[in-house]
């Protein structure tokens, strides 16, 4: 793989183009100062490969939801109503994600990790920093895998337009608006909110933010903020957290839907793609395909293979073993409540400095854009964003 030296700008400038979280608690910088080139054709490979899993899934999601396989996904009893008519209702329209994939650089084949379809990170790096990076650097910045800020912006068109034509948004939009939420207390969050509100704006939609906890709902009426209703309400928020820790909210948000007073963006649906044991079904319908993992509820037998709970996050509560059971790598964490599921383990491309690179690809109606994470053999919240350039 090809790394090209870059200078990443400095906090100030970081800090005024709206992005905080430029530095990790370990006092390191989170953002690195090289960057990955990559070929047309690699880039290329991404897009397809995103497109074609993303098709993949939505089969499978309706293989989930008509053999009622909601325990398996550890889907909460008090959203399965909620994940239900979501699906059955195009309205309820997927927002955006993000593909976690080994491979796709050094000549290694693109394989899935996970889907990030509810509240995916790393969008404000992907879409933003990495122009105001290439730029700062007199690089050219359109030379990216990265349409992520106009592939959003057709995706909220396509809230009412709901198909591949967008053209006549203004003839049919008719004022709706849309409330964006965040936790309070968490910049990044609050940031990558921001970032989606502005694009909403851009693409023509009334908007509004406002912190979780000051939202207000009625499920006869809908979702209020200061006694306005929304049409929509964006919540960067994880739907399980929702069932598992907030089961108010839940039966709130399931009324709510079923008087089709509110959508909620990303959908409930999203929650099943969330799900790393969505990577089991997957495997099942699609057996030995060139993209995916084996992957199992139950050890894998003879393989390296990788552990980790259902709806873990950053690399916690993972375990990396070799073919004969020897633990290679672990980490400790907090969602050690979930169950687990089992995935051929397969090695990340590497830097000359034994670093590992984990390609996120956005989707948003289609693949629209490329970043890395840099780490080691379990990619955890230390983890650094690393930009690319595509080098013809």
């Amino acid at each position: 793989m090809k790394l090209t030296p870059i200078k990443v700008p400095d906090n100030k400038f970081l800090e005024d183009i709206g992005f905080y979280w430029h530095t990790d608690p370990d006092k390191t910088p989170y953002v690195a100062s090289e960057i990955v080139d990559i070929t047309p054709k690699e880039a290329d490979a991404y897009y397809e490969a995103v497109n074609e899993l993303y098709e993949m899934f939505a089969e499978a999601g309706e293989y989930i939801i008509e053999n009622e396989l909601f325990h398996e996904l550890g889907i909460p009893f008090n959203l399965i109503d909620a994940v239900k008519m979501s699906w059955d209702n195009d309205i309820h329209w997927h927002l955006y994600g993000r593909f976690d994939l080994a491979g796709g650089i050094d000549g290694k084949p693109i394989k899935l990790i996970e889907f990030n379809a509810d509240t995916p990170t790393a969008l404000f790096e992907t879409a933003i920093l990495q122009w105001a990076m290439l730029k700062a650097n007199n690089m050219e910045e359109t030379h990216q895998f990265n349409s992520v800020y106009e592939a959003i912006r057709d995706n909220f068109k396509r809230l009412v337009m709901l198909e591949d034509d967008i053209n006549d948004f203004d003839k049919h939009y008719e004022g709706w608006k849309i409330l964006f939420s965040s936790v309070k207390d968490n910049e990044e969050e609050e940031s990558t909110v921001k970032l989606l509100q502005t694009i909403a704006e851009d693409a023509g939609f009334v908007t509004e933010f406002a912190y979780m906890e000051d939202v207000e709902f009625d499920g006869e009426e809908g979702v209020f903020y200061k006694d306005v209703n929304y049409e929509y309400w964006f919540k960067l928020f994880p739907w399980e957290d929702i069932g598992i820790e907030e089961s108010e909210l839940a039966r709130l948000m399931t009324q709510i839907m079923q008087n089709q007073k509110a959508i909620f963006l990303n959908p409930a649906y999203t929650l099943m793609f969330q799900s790393k044991a969505f990577m089991k079904i997957l495997w099942d319908l699609y057996p030995n395909h060139p993209l995916l993992l084996e992957t199992d509820f139950e050890p894998l037998k003879g393989k390296a293979q990788v552990e980790k709970k259902i709806f873990g996050r950053e690399g916690a509560n993972t375990i990396i073993v070799d073919e004969n059971e020897k633990v290679i790598e672990e980490r400790g964490g907090e969602y050690g409540e979930f169950s687990s599921i089992f995935q051929e383990f397969v090695e990340f491309p590497k830097d000359t400095k034994d670093n590992y690179y984990q390609a996120g690809v956005f989707f948003a109606y289609e693949g629209c854009g490329l970043g890395f994470r840099r780490g080691g053999l379990i990619l955890d919240n230390y983890s650094k964003f690393v930009g690319h350039r595509v080098v013809v």
